[in-house]
């Protein structure tokens, strides 16, 4: 089976890094990426969240703010929980592999991680 996803987008805020209880640095940001055009011809717009860990989560967020171009590379996951209130919860997001920075002025960068 694949599970492949190649997104190129727009952050729409600063990316977010946290730890893990064990120390693992864990980073989340949304792209904003355009889909083809959809009623009258117009292009709409899809918000997809981003998991990223590791160096890619701590690297991201040191370089990359609300509004830079990136391409994302990783896998779709469905994740799942029960909230507070007892309902269950579910949240689609992919899981980067790799980040590549679009808009710097000079030469793209780029970082990858090998997840097993």
């Amino acid at each position: 089976m694949l599970n492949k996803v190649l997104l190129i987008g727009r952050l729409t805020a600063d990316p977010e890094l946290r730890y893990t209880t064990a120390g693992t640095p864990l980073g989340t940001f949304t792209l904003a990426v355009r889909r083809p055009y959809a009623q009258e011809e117009q292009p709409d717009t899809d918000f997809i969240d981003v998991v990223l860990w590791r160096k890619t989560a701590e690297v991201c967020a040191e370089h990359l703010t609300k509004g830079r171009m990136v391409a994302v590379e990783g896998w779709l996951q469905l994740r799942k929980w029960e909230g507070s209130d007892g309902r269950k919860r579910r949240a689609l997001e992919v899981v980067a592999q790799g980040v590549q920075f679009l808009d710097r002025p000079s030469a793209p960068e780029t970082l990858g991680e090998s997840v097993g």
